[in-house]
């Protein structure tokens, strides 16, 4: 038999309503990402794979003045990379951030819609700051 002693347990206070919303908020944004990340990223890059995707004209352009091929491209979404930013109500429709890298180890942020299209859409692509990004996961506020 087990026996407990609570006496020697620290005392808890209570989460006023406030704290208990925010530890709520922090959980479901964690999984939230956490989901994101195992289940999209993966589709996306089978996708970019199969080469199931397709250029917005804004990321033509931005592809031919940043002097990024469409092998860096492909070579960014298909080694390792990783969510960065998702924007689920972008106005032009659902889209995420994300970092990858080259073969050749540059690094690249890709702009892309979700993968539940039938085709991904590349909206923008660059090579990250790092003035504007630490670790070219998180934007600098200054």
């Amino acid at each position: 038999q087990v026996s407990m002693s609570f006496s020697k347990m620290p005392s808890l206070k209570p989460l006023d309503s406030i704290q208990y919303r925010l530890f709520r908020e922090i959980d479901y944004l964690k999984a939230s990402k956490y989901h994101f990340f195992m289940i999209s990223v993966d589709e996306i890059r089978n996708k970019i794979v199969r080469q199931e995707y397709e250029f917005s004209k804004h990321a033509v352009d931005q592809s031919i003045i940043r002097d990024i091929s469409v092998k860096e491209l492909e070579q960014a979404l298909s080694n390792k990379n990783e969510l960065v930013e998702d924007y689920p109500d972008d106005k032009y429709g659902p889209s995420c951030l994300v970092l990858g890298f080259t073969d050749n180890g540059r690094p690249l942020h890709i702009q892309c819609s979700y993968p539940e299209r039938p085709l991904i859409k590349i909206i923008t692509l660059y090579e990250p700051s790092p003035e504007l990004w630490e670790n070219f996961r998180i934007r600098n506020t200054d």
